[in-house]
Order: structure tokens, then C-alpha cells, then sequence
């Protein structure tokens, strides 16, 4: 897993209208980087929707607000327009962010073992080095805690 002070992996993915967006193209600004398993499964669902109740708090601080899972553009297209989603969302079929960021990991449900994506946030500064790391975040409280975080 990533540490404070780590430079952020670079990486270009597709958002949810099939553009490119890298990283580098928020150089001089912060951004909250969350990694999340599925589009429209509850805990993403109730964490996707607190980011965005709370997504002008991030604009006002000058804070981009960054989800990234498996899903396709068209499921991000459609999650998206569901819930209302101001922010960016990226596709990562091929886990190429997922994996260089290190949250593809073994995960336990019901006594089964599977990989998977562990929901896990990155705040990551205007230098594009790693702020904050959250792992394993709560998917209500998640927006809250990194708001919190950017007040101190």
C-alpha cells in the first residue's frame, strides 16, 4: 500500500464519457482519489451520493473529487446520472490505477475468498504526492472524514 509522501502513480483512464483523464491533469490543485468496488451496490451508492452532497464543500477549498472502480463507462454514465453524481468517474477494467495503487486485494465475504477492490480514499496534494491514505473507509462517513482532514 501507498504511504504519505509518496509520489501519486500516474495514470490515464476513460471517465464516464469515454474521455481520457490523467492524474497529471490536476497538477497544482488536491485531489480526493477513491477507489470503490461496484456502480449502484448500496455502500458505493450511500458513498458516492455523500461525496456528491458534499462535492461544492471540496470546490470551495479547490479539492476535485476523483471516484475510480471496475465498472464501464456506461455503467459509471448511468450511476452517474442516477444519483445526481457532479464529480469525475473513472473506468479501470484492466486495474491498471486499482493495482498501482494497491487496493486489489484478498477479500473474505461469507467465508469465500475472492480479489477485489478494498474501498480505500487517497488525498493527494497540488506536488501530486500522497496526503492521506484511508483504508478500508466507511461508506457513510468517508466525504465527512476527508473534509474534516482538509480543515486541519
Amino acid at each position: 500500500m501507498l504511504a504519505i509522501g509518496d509520489k501519486a502513480p500516474q495514470f490515464t483512464l476513460s471517465d464516464k464519457d469515454g474521455n481520457p483523464v490523467s492524474l497529471s491533469d490536476f497538477l497544482g490543485k488536491r485531489v480526493v482519489l477513491y477507489f470503490y468496488p461496484k456502480d449502484n451496490t448500496p455502500g458505493c451508492t450511500r458513498q458516492a451520493c455523500a461525496f456528491a452532497q458534499n462535492y461544492r464543500a471540496f470546490r470551495d477549498k479547490g479539492v476535485e473529487v476523483i471516484g475510480v472502480s471496475r465498472d464501464s463507462a456506461a455503467s459509471h454514465t448511468k450511476f452517474a446520472e442516477k444519483y445526481d453524481l457532479p464529480f469525475i468517474l473513472l473506468s479501470d477494467p484492466e486495474l491498471t490505477a486499482i493495482q498501482a495503487y494497491g487496493v486489489w486485494q484478498e477479500k473474505k465475504l461469507y467465508g469465500k475468498v475472492s480479489m477485489g477492490v478494498v474501498r480505500t480514499t487517497f488525498l493527494i496534494d497540488a506536488e501530486g504526492k500522497i496526503e492521506k491514505v484511508m483504508p478500508k473507509v466507511k461508506p457513510d462517513t468517508n466525504a465527512a472524514e476527508i473534509l474534516a482532514a482538509l480543515n486541519v
